[in-house]
C-alpha cells in the first residue's frame, strides 16, 4: 500500500513524500481501516515541522484524524463489531495519509453513513474543540460576548455558528479586512480587524470596550499566541477566562500581571486529546452524539477548500497554508 511519509522534519511541501510501504496486519486490539479522506489540519503539519506538542520516531506519517472502513479485526469485541463499519479514525500518534492504517480499534468512532465523506473526515478535532471549549469548559451563557481569534478559520466559523445556535455574541477578530463582511454574513456579531504589526493592543482594547459597554469580555478563546494573543488577553473583563488551544506563532504571550491581577482573570491551555484521556466512556459517547446532531443541523461542518489525491502531496500542503483560503483542504484516498 502507499503511504505518505517523511523522514526529517522540515517544510512540508519538501520533506513529505509518497512511498510503498507493507500492508501492517492488525494484532488483538487492533483494527486495519481502508482510508477515504483525511483533512491536513495546523497540527498536522507542526508534527512534520517538529514543532508540536509531541514528536514522532522518524520516519512516519502525518494524519491525526480521517474517515475510512474497517475491513480487518486483529482480535477484540469492539473491532469485530466495526468490521465493515464506516468509522471517524482518531489516530492520537499520527499515521492517516496513508492507504490503510491499523491502530487501536478504542481509537475509532463509527460514523453515520447519511454524513458526506467529507464532513466524516472532518469529525472529532475541530467539532469537539469548538464544542468542549464553548460548551463544556466556558458553558457560554445565552447573550454574554465571547471573544476569538483567527475566527476565519474552519474551527472559528463553527464558534460563530455555535453562537447562533445557543444565544451567545461573539467578537471575531481577523487580520484581514476581507474576512469582515463574509464573517458578518455567517452570522459574526462583530468582526474586528486587528494586525498587530500596524495597530496597538490598546486600539483593540477600546473597541471592545465599545462593544461590552466597558466591560471587557468575560471568555476568550486563541489558536494564535504572540501578540495577537497578548492583546486579547488585555481585553478580559472581571474574572475573565482565557482558553489558549494553538500556536499559530511561535512567539510567546507576553503581558503584564497587572491585566490578571486586577481583575482577577484567568489564562489556561486546551488540548483536546489530554481532556480526551481524562473523560469516561459516556462523556465521550454523548460528546459524539451531540457532534453527529449539529452536523446535520448544519452547525459543526467546515467549508471544503479542495481535495487532492496523495500523489499531490506538495500541492495539498502548500494550498492548506495558502493566505487567504476558503475552506479545510482533504487528501482524499479512495472512493467508498
Amino acid at each position: 500500500m502507499r503511504a505518505i511519509l517523511f523522514e526529517q522534519f522540515g517544510e512540508p511541501s519538501e520533506v513529505l513524500k509518497l512511498e510503498d510501504v507493507a500492508t501492517a496486519e492488525p494484532r488483538p486490539g487492533q483494527i486495519r481501516v481502508r482510508m477515504l479522506a483525511s483533512p491536513i489540519n495546523p497540527s498536522d503539519l507542526m508534527t512534520v515541522r517538529g514543532s508540536y506538542g509531541r514528536k514522532p520516531q522518524l520516519p512516519a506519517t502525518p494524519g491525526f484524524e480521517g474517515v475510512g472502513v474497517v475491513e480487518a479485526n486483529g482480535g477484540g469485541l469492539w473491532g469485530r463489531y466495526l468490521v465493515g463499519k464506516r468509522v471517524a479514525v482518531l489516530n492520537r500518534n499520527g499515521g492517516n495519509w496513508c492507504e490503510t492504517v491499523v491502530l487501536p480499534a478504542n481509537q475509532t468512532i463509527p460514523v453515520s453513513a447519511d454524513l458526506p465523506v467529507e464532513q466524516a473526515a472532518m469529525f472529532f478535532v475541530n467539532p469537539a474543540t469548538a464544542f468542549v471549549m464553548t460548551r463544556t469548559l466556558f458553558n457560554v451563557p445565552a447573550g454574554s460576548w465571547l471573544l476569538q481569534t483567527a475566527a476565519g478559520s474552519a474551527l472559528g466559523r463553527m464558534v460563530i455558528r455555535l453562537g447562533k445556535h445557543y444565544g451567545f455574541r461573539t467578537i471575531n477578530v481577523v487580520r484581514r479586512e476581507a474576512q469582515v463582511e463574509e464573517l458578518n454574513k455567517l452570522g459574526g456579531d462583530a468582526v474586528l480587524v486587528y494586525d498587530p504589526n500596524n495597530q496597538t493592543a490598546e486600539e483593540l482594547h477600546g473597541k471592545v470596550l465599545r462593544l461590552t459597554e466597558d466591560r471587557g469580555v468575560p471568555f476568550v478563546i486563541d489558536p494564535v499566541g504572540g501578540a495577537v494573543g497578548s492583546a486579547v488577553a488585555g481585553c478580559l473583563a472581571p474574572q475573565g477566562r482565557m482558553l489558549v488551544y494553538g500556536t499559530l506563532t511561535d512567539d510567546p504571550l507576553s503581558l503584564p500581571p497587572r491585566l490578571l491581577i486586577s481583575p482577577e482573570a484567568s489564562i489556561a491551555g486546551f488540548w483536546l486529546a489530554r481532556w480526551m484521556q481524562r473523560q469516561g466512556m459516556l462523556t465521550k459517547l454523548r460528546l459524539v452524539k451531540t457532534i453527529g446532531r449539529l452536523m446535520r443541523q448544519g452547525v459543526l461542518i467546515s467549508d471544503i477548500g479542495g481535495q487532492f489525491p496523495l500523489e499531490e502531496i506538495s500541492e495539498a500542503v502548500r494550498a492548506a497554508e495558502k493566505t487567504g483560503r476558503q475552506g479545510k483542504v482533504l487528501l482524499r484516498m479512495a472512493d467508498e
